[in-house]
């Protein structure tokens, strides 16, 4: 089940948290998210699954940054959430999507207990020039059934900001 916005607007500070707020934001059965003013793209190509890929920090200036296609562009939430005894998703804005600009490539998926902005894996199939604090995504809630283990991720969970691909962590650690 999916929790109405009435519900989610009931639970916060309890199983949600969602900061900074606006009544604004809230939807019938999600609520918007804003883009922060920072992007990050990785600068050296082929990426490698097994290391720490470098990349360079862009700044979203008010008048707009150009976007192009083929280029992966790291941005964030400027809220920060937290969700307990719930499955968090996210969804890019029909708005954003008619623009032709994907908001997560496969991470749309939270895990009970996440902590953190959430980092999105954005690109544009054209030039698409955007702008910082528009809501660029929805955040959503699952019901769960069964026994809760929260997330706890050495590598995502309680982030600061926008954070690249940690799978070489995983490399590291002999999981592969």
């Amino acid at each position: 089940m999916i929790l109405t916005g009435k519900e989610i607007k009931k639970r916060l500070e309890k199983d949600i948290i969602i900061d900074p707020y606006s009544d604004n934001n809230l939807n019938p059965n999600s609520y918007n998210l804003r883009l922060h003013t920072e992007l990050v793209r990785y600068t050296e190509s082929p990426l490698d699954m097994k290391k720490s890929n470098p990349s360079e920090n862009l700044i979203i200036p008010e008048t707009g940054l150009l976007l192009q296609p083929g280029v992966l562009y790291l941005g964030r939430t400027l809220e920060y959430t937290e969700t307990h005894n719930l499955v968090p998703m996210l969804e890019g804005r029909s708005s954003i999507g008619r623009l032709g600009m994907y908001v997560h490539v496969t991470a749309g998926f939270g895990d009970v207990g996440f902590k953190g902005f959430w980092t999105l894996e954005i690109s544009v199939i054209q030039p698409l020039i955007i702008y910082p604090n528009v809501e660029i995504c929805q955040i959503f809630y699952h019901t769960v059934e069964g026994e809760i283990t929260e997330y706890k991720s050495g590598k995502y969970q309680g982030n600061k900001g926008i954070q690249t691909s940690m799978l070489y962590k995983d490399f590291e650690n002999g999981k592969y």
